[in-house]
Protein backbone atom coordinates (compact mmCIF):
# COMPACT_ATOMS: atom_id res chain seq x y z
CA UNK A 1 0.00 0.00 0.00
CA UNK A 2 2.92 2.34 0.67
CA UNK A 3 3.82 2.31 -3.02
CA UNK A 4 0.33 3.66 -3.86
CA UNK A 5 0.67 6.39 -1.23
CA UNK A 6 4.11 7.30 -2.60
CA UNK A 7 2.65 7.44 -6.12
CA UNK A 8 -0.21 9.66 -4.93
CA UNK A 9 2.26 12.01 -3.25
CA UNK A 10 4.40 12.16 -6.40
CA UNK A 11 1.71 12.43 -9.08
CA UNK A 12 -1.22 13.89 -7.09
CA UNK A 13 -3.30 11.24 -8.83
CA UNK A 14 -4.38 7.60 -8.67
CA UNK A 15 -6.75 5.95 -11.11
CA UNK A 16 -10.07 4.38 -10.16
CA UNK A 17 -8.68 0.91 -9.44
CA UNK A 18 -5.74 2.24 -7.45
CA UNK A 19 -8.00 4.41 -5.30
CA UNK A 20 -10.33 1.49 -4.67
CA UNK A 21 -7.38 -0.67 -3.62
CA UNK A 22 -6.18 2.06 -1.26
CA UNK A 23 -9.57 2.65 0.37
CA UNK A 24 -10.44 -1.01 0.84
CA UNK A 25 -7.08 -2.43 1.86
CA UNK A 26 -5.44 0.05 4.21
CA UNK A 27 -4.09 -0.97 7.63
CA UNK A 28 -3.44 1.30 10.64
CA UNK A 29 0.23 1.35 9.59
CA UNK A 30 -0.73 2.46 6.07
CA UNK A 31 -2.95 5.18 7.53
CA UNK A 32 -0.11 6.50 9.71
CA UNK A 33 2.18 6.54 6.66
CA UNK A 34 -0.46 8.46 4.68
CA UNK A 35 -1.01 11.03 7.46
CA UNK A 36 2.73 11.65 7.71
CA UNK A 37 2.89 12.37 3.98
CA UNK A 38 -0.26 14.50 4.09
CA UNK A 39 1.00 16.62 6.98
CA UNK A 40 4.36 17.09 5.28
CA UNK A 41 2.55 18.34 2.18
CA UNK A 42 0.28 20.72 4.13
CA UNK A 43 3.23 22.04 6.15
CA UNK A 44 5.25 22.69 2.99
CA UNK A 45 2.50 24.92 1.59
CA UNK A 46 0.87 26.44 4.66
CA UNK A 47 3.43 25.92 7.45
CA UNK A 48 1.97 25.18 10.87
CA UNK A 49 -0.79 27.77 10.34
CA UNK A 50 -4.39 26.75 10.88
CA UNK A 51 -6.89 29.16 9.38
CA UNK A 52 -10.00 30.06 11.31
CA UNK A 53 -13.38 30.87 9.71
CA UNK A 54 -16.22 32.54 11.58
CA UNK A 55 -19.42 30.64 10.86
CA UNK A 56 -22.65 32.65 10.91
CA UNK A 57 -25.67 30.36 10.53
CA UNK A 58 -28.17 33.04 9.54
CA UNK A 59 -31.29 31.00 8.74
CA UNK A 60 -32.48 27.45 9.35
CA UNK A 61 -35.44 27.70 7.01
CA UNK A 62 -34.96 25.59 3.88
CA UNK A 63 -37.16 24.96 0.86
CA UNK A 64 -35.44 21.63 0.21
CA UNK A 65 -36.26 18.26 1.70
CA UNK A 66 -32.95 16.37 1.68
CA UNK A 67 -33.45 13.08 3.48
CA UNK A 68 -30.39 13.42 5.77
CA UNK A 69 -30.80 17.02 6.95
CA UNK A 70 -32.28 18.19 10.23
CA UNK A 71 -33.48 21.53 8.79
CA UNK A 72 -35.28 19.87 5.85
CA UNK A 73 -38.57 21.47 4.86
CA UNK A 74 -40.77 18.69 6.27
CA UNK A 75 -39.19 18.60 9.74
CA UNK A 76 -42.04 20.15 11.69
CA UNK A 77 -40.10 19.82 14.96
CA UNK A 78 -37.39 22.23 13.88
CA UNK A 79 -37.60 25.56 15.70
CA UNK A 80 -37.08 28.03 12.88
CA UNK A 81 -35.27 31.38 13.00
CA UNK A 82 -33.83 34.06 10.74
CA UNK A 83 -31.11 36.60 11.59
CA UNK A 84 -31.58 40.22 10.54
CA UNK A 85 -28.91 42.23 8.73
CA UNK A 86 -28.15 43.91 12.08
CA UNK A 87 -27.76 40.50 13.78
CA UNK A 88 -25.35 39.35 11.07
CA UNK A 89 -23.27 42.53 11.26
CA UNK A 90 -23.09 42.20 15.06
CA UNK A 91 -21.70 38.66 14.61
CA UNK A 92 -19.07 40.04 12.20
CA UNK A 93 -18.08 42.80 14.64
CA UNK A 94 -17.70 40.29 17.46
CA UNK A 95 -15.72 37.96 15.21
CA UNK A 96 -13.43 40.70 13.96
CA UNK A 97 -12.51 41.64 17.52
CA UNK A 98 -11.69 37.97 18.17
CA UNK A 99 -9.31 37.80 15.19
CA UNK A 100 -11.53 36.28 12.51
CA UNK A 101 -10.69 37.45 8.99
CA UNK A 102 -13.13 35.22 7.12
CA UNK A 103 -16.88 35.28 7.67
CA UNK A 104 -18.98 32.38 6.40
CA UNK A 105 -22.68 33.16 5.83
CA UNK A 106 -24.34 29.76 5.89
CA UNK A 107 -28.01 28.89 5.75
CA UNK A 108 -30.72 26.77 4.27
CA UNK A 109 -32.15 27.69 0.87
CA UNK A 110 -34.49 30.31 2.29
CA UNK A 111 -36.51 32.34 -0.26
CA UNK A 112 -37.21 34.99 2.41
CA UNK A 113 -33.79 36.50 1.68
CA UNK A 114 -34.15 38.19 -1.71
CA UNK A 115 -31.14 38.87 -3.90
CA UNK A 116 -31.51 42.54 -3.00
CA UNK A 117 -31.31 41.70 0.73
CA UNK A 118 -28.33 39.40 0.26
CA UNK A 119 -26.45 41.92 -1.88
CA UNK A 120 -27.12 44.59 0.75
CA UNK A 121 -25.72 42.36 3.53
CA UNK A 122 -22.66 41.28 1.51
CA UNK A 123 -21.93 44.87 0.41
CA UNK A 124 -22.12 46.15 4.00
CA UNK A 125 -19.74 43.47 5.27
CA UNK A 126 -17.35 44.19 2.40
CA UNK A 127 -17.40 47.95 3.12
CA UNK A 128 -16.82 47.51 6.87
CA UNK A 129 -14.22 44.72 6.74
CA UNK A 130 -12.10 45.28 3.65
CA UNK A 131 -9.31 43.06 4.96
CA UNK A 132 -11.65 40.08 5.40
CA UNK A 133 -12.85 37.34 3.08
CA UNK A 134 -16.58 36.73 2.66
CA UNK A 135 -17.67 33.15 2.10
CA UNK A 136 -21.23 32.21 1.17
CA UNK A 137 -22.93 28.86 1.64
CA UNK A 138 -26.63 28.81 0.95
CA UNK A 139 -27.15 26.34 -1.81
CA UNK A 140 -28.04 26.23 -5.46
CA UNK A 141 -28.63 29.55 -7.26
CA UNK A 142 -28.55 30.68 -10.88
CA UNK A 143 -25.41 31.92 -12.65
CA UNK A 144 -26.87 35.44 -12.56
CA UNK A 145 -27.46 35.29 -8.81
CA UNK A 146 -23.95 34.03 -8.11
CA UNK A 147 -22.62 36.87 -10.31
CA UNK A 148 -24.60 39.43 -8.24
CA UNK A 149 -23.12 38.18 -4.97
CA UNK A 150 -19.61 38.19 -6.45
CA UNK A 151 -20.02 41.78 -7.63
CA UNK A 152 -21.23 42.75 -4.14
CA UNK A 153 -17.96 41.51 -2.61
CA UNK A 154 -18.19 37.76 -1.97
CA UNK A 155 -14.91 35.86 -2.37
CA UNK A 156 -15.75 32.21 -1.79
CA UNK A 157 -18.67 29.83 -2.06
CA UNK A 158 -19.12 26.48 -0.30
CA UNK A 159 -21.40 23.97 -2.00
CA UNK A 160 -20.77 20.36 -1.06
CA UNK A 161 -21.61 18.11 -3.98
CA UNK A 162 -22.53 15.37 -1.40
CA UNK A 163 -22.02 12.55 -3.91
CA UNK A 164 -20.80 12.54 -7.51
CA UNK A 165 -22.85 9.47 -8.42
CA UNK A 166 -26.29 10.26 -9.87
CA UNK A 167 -27.96 7.10 -8.58
CA UNK A 168 -26.61 7.62 -5.07
CA UNK A 169 -27.59 11.31 -5.21
CA UNK A 170 -31.17 10.31 -5.98
CA UNK A 171 -31.26 8.08 -2.87
CA UNK A 172 -30.28 11.01 -0.64
CA UNK A 173 -32.44 13.75 -2.17
CA UNK A 174 -36.01 14.33 -3.37
CA UNK A 175 -36.60 14.08 -7.12
CA UNK A 176 -36.60 17.86 -7.72
CA UNK A 177 -32.87 17.99 -6.88
CA UNK A 178 -30.30 16.60 -9.27
CA UNK A 179 -26.63 15.70 -9.18
CA UNK A 180 -26.24 17.29 -12.61
CA UNK A 181 -27.47 20.69 -11.43
CA UNK A 182 -25.30 20.53 -8.31
CA UNK A 183 -22.22 20.01 -10.44
CA UNK A 184 -23.34 22.72 -12.88
CA UNK A 185 -23.52 25.21 -10.01
CA UNK A 186 -19.97 24.32 -8.95
CA UNK A 187 -18.57 24.83 -12.44
CA UNK A 188 -20.41 28.15 -12.78
CA UNK A 189 -18.98 29.35 -9.48
CA UNK A 190 -15.50 28.47 -10.76
CA UNK A 191 -16.19 30.35 -13.99
CA UNK A 192 -17.21 33.46 -12.03
CA UNK A 193 -13.91 33.50 -10.16
CA UNK A 194 -15.02 32.37 -6.71
CA UNK A 195 -12.73 30.28 -4.54
CA UNK A 196 -14.96 27.21 -4.57
CA UNK A 197 -15.58 24.56 -1.93
CA UNK A 198 -17.01 21.13 -2.74
CA UNK A 199 -17.07 17.98 -0.64
CA UNK A 200 -19.13 15.08 0.60
CA UNK A 201 -20.41 13.12 3.59
CA UNK A 202 -18.50 9.97 4.48
CA UNK A 203 -20.67 6.99 5.41
CA UNK A 204 -23.92 8.43 4.08
CA UNK A 205 -26.76 5.92 3.57
CA UNK A 206 -26.27 3.54 0.62
CA UNK A 207 -22.75 4.86 -0.05
CA UNK A 208 -20.27 2.35 -1.52
CA UNK A 209 -16.49 2.51 -1.79
CA UNK A 210 -16.99 2.92 -5.54
CA UNK A 211 -19.06 6.04 -4.78
CA UNK A 212 -16.20 7.45 -2.71
CA UNK A 213 -13.76 6.81 -5.55
CA UNK A 214 -16.10 8.73 -7.89
CA UNK A 215 -16.15 11.58 -5.39
CA UNK A 216 -12.36 11.74 -5.31
CA UNK A 217 -12.08 11.68 -9.10
CA UNK A 218 -14.74 14.39 -9.39
CA UNK A 219 -12.76 16.58 -6.97
CA UNK A 220 -9.63 16.03 -9.04
CA UNK A 221 -11.51 17.12 -12.16
CA UNK A 222 -13.19 20.14 -10.51
CA UNK A 223 -10.02 21.36 -8.75
CA UNK A 224 -11.84 23.18 -5.93
CA UNK A 225 -9.91 25.49 -3.64
CA UNK A 226 -11.70 24.04 -0.60
CA UNK A 227 -12.84 20.50 0.22
CA UNK A 228 -15.22 19.77 3.08
CA UNK A 229 -15.20 16.16 4.28
CA UNK A 230 -17.13 15.04 7.30
CA UNK A 231 -18.91 11.99 8.64
CA UNK A 232 -22.59 11.44 8.02
CA UNK A 233 -24.36 11.79 11.38
CA UNK A 234 -28.07 10.94 11.56
CA UNK A 235 -30.74 13.35 12.78
CA UNK A 236 -33.62 11.88 14.77
CA UNK A 237 -36.30 13.75 12.79
CA UNK A 238 -35.28 12.64 9.29
CA UNK A 239 -35.92 9.53 7.17
CA UNK A 240 -32.33 8.45 7.88
CA UNK A 241 -32.67 8.57 11.68
CA UNK A 242 -31.77 4.89 12.12
CA UNK A 243 -28.64 4.80 9.95
CA UNK A 244 -25.20 4.61 11.55
CA UNK A 245 -22.73 7.51 11.55
CA UNK A 246 -19.75 7.53 9.21
CA UNK A 247 -16.51 6.02 10.52
CA UNK A 248 -13.82 8.32 11.90
CA UNK A 249 -11.02 6.22 10.40
CA UNK A 250 -12.43 6.48 6.89
CA UNK A 251 -12.97 10.25 7.15
CA UNK A 252 -9.36 10.72 8.27
CA UNK A 253 -8.07 8.48 5.49
CA UNK A 254 -9.99 10.50 2.89
CA UNK A 255 -8.66 13.78 4.30
CA UNK A 256 -5.14 12.41 3.82
CA UNK A 257 -5.89 11.25 0.28
CA UNK A 258 -7.42 14.61 -0.67
CA UNK A 259 -4.40 16.46 0.75
CA UNK A 260 -2.07 14.48 -1.53
CA UNK A 261 -4.43 14.67 -4.51
CA UNK A 262 -5.07 18.43 -4.16
CA UNK A 263 -1.99 19.63 -2.21
CA UNK A 264 -3.06 23.28 -1.89
CA UNK A 265 -6.66 22.61 -0.88
CA UNK A 266 -8.09 24.33 2.18
CA UNK A 267 -9.55 21.41 4.15
CA UNK A 268 -11.54 21.98 7.34
CA UNK A 269 -11.39 19.75 10.39
CA UNK A 270 -15.16 19.86 10.75
CA UNK A 271 -17.47 20.23 13.72
CA UNK A 272 -18.98 16.89 12.66
CA UNK A 273 -15.56 15.26 13.19
CA UNK A 274 -15.45 16.77 16.66
CA UNK A 275 -18.95 15.45 17.28
CA UNK A 276 -18.12 11.78 16.59
CA UNK A 277 -14.81 11.86 18.52
CA UNK A 278 -13.63 14.11 21.40
CA UNK A 279 -10.37 14.85 19.54
CA UNK A 280 -11.88 14.64 16.07
CA UNK A 281 -10.77 18.06 14.91
CA UNK A 282 -7.22 17.58 16.14
CA UNK A 283 -7.08 14.20 14.39
CA UNK A 284 -8.37 15.86 11.23
CA UNK A 285 -5.51 18.37 11.32
CA UNK A 286 -2.98 15.60 11.92
CA UNK A 287 -4.42 13.80 8.86
CA UNK A 288 -3.95 16.83 6.60
CA UNK A 289 -6.66 19.41 7.36
CA UNK A 290 -5.72 23.08 7.86
CA UNK A 291 -8.95 25.00 8.62
CA UNK A 292 -11.31 25.18 11.60
CA UNK A 293 -14.70 26.89 11.63
CA UNK A 294 -15.86 28.03 15.07
CA UNK A 295 -19.39 29.36 15.40
CA UNK A 296 -20.07 33.10 15.52
CA UNK A 297 -23.86 32.70 15.54
CA UNK A 298 -25.75 34.09 18.56
CA UNK A 299 -25.85 31.43 21.28
CA UNK A 300 -29.65 31.68 21.36
CA UNK A 301 -30.02 30.19 17.87
CA UNK A 302 -27.19 27.64 17.75
CA UNK A 303 -29.20 24.68 19.00
CA UNK A 304 -31.77 25.43 16.28
CA UNK A 305 -29.27 25.00 13.41
CA UNK A 306 -29.11 21.26 13.91
CA UNK A 307 -28.25 19.49 10.67
CA UNK A 308 -27.47 16.32 12.67
CA UNK A 309 -27.84 15.15 16.27
CA UNK A 310 -25.50 15.95 19.19
CA UNK A 311 -23.67 18.82 17.48
CA UNK A 312 -20.93 20.22 19.74
CA UNK A 313 -20.30 23.84 20.84
CA UNK A 314 -23.96 24.90 20.64
CA UNK A 315 -23.90 26.53 24.07
CA UNK A 316 -20.58 28.36 23.93
CA UNK A 317 -19.94 32.03 23.26
CA UNK A 318 -17.78 32.78 20.20
CA UNK A 319 -14.82 33.76 22.37
CA UNK A 320 -15.04 30.46 24.26
CA UNK A 321 -15.12 28.50 21.01
CA UNK A 322 -12.11 30.30 19.58
CA UNK A 323 -9.99 30.17 22.74
CA UNK A 324 -10.78 26.51 23.35
CA UNK A 325 -9.80 25.59 19.78
CA UNK A 326 -6.66 27.70 19.92
CA UNK A 327 -5.44 25.90 23.03
CA UNK A 328 -6.27 22.46 21.69
CA UNK A 329 -4.54 23.10 18.38
CA UNK A 330 -1.46 24.50 20.09
CA UNK A 331 -1.09 21.21 21.97
CA UNK A 332 -0.59 19.34 18.67
CA UNK A 333 2.01 21.83 17.38
CA UNK A 334 -0.12 24.13 15.24
CA UNK A 335 -1.20 27.76 15.52
CA UNK A 336 -4.46 29.51 14.73
CA UNK A 337 -3.47 32.64 12.79
CA UNK A 338 -5.19 36.00 12.24
CA UNK A 339 -5.31 35.79 8.47
CA UNK A 340 -7.82 35.59 5.60
CA UNK A 341 -6.25 32.20 4.87
CA UNK A 342 -6.50 32.31 1.10
CA UNK A 343 -5.78 29.39 -1.19
CA UNK A 344 -2.14 29.15 -2.24
CA UNK A 345 -1.60 27.84 -5.75
CA UNK A 346 1.25 25.32 -5.94
CA UNK A 347 3.19 27.39 -8.48
CA UNK A 348 3.15 30.34 -6.06
CA UNK A 349 4.70 28.15 -3.35
CA UNK A 350 7.44 26.35 -5.27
Amino acid sequence: MKNLIDKLERDNYLDKDELLTLLTGFTPEDADYLYKKARKTADRIYGNSIYVRGLIEFTNYCRNNCFYCGIRRDNKRAERYRLSKEDILACCENGYQLGFRTFVLQGGEDPFYSDEMLVDIISEIRAKYQDCAITLSFGEKSYEQYALYKAAGADRYLLRHETANEEHYARLHPKELSCMNRKKCLYELKELGYQVGAGFMVGSPYQTMENLVEDLLFLKELQPEMVGLGPFIPHKDTPFADFESGRLELVLLLIGVVRLMLPSALIPATTALGTIHPQGRELGILAGANVVMPNLSPVGVRKKYMLYDNKICTGEEAAECRNCLQNRIKKIGYEIVVDRGDYKALEAVS
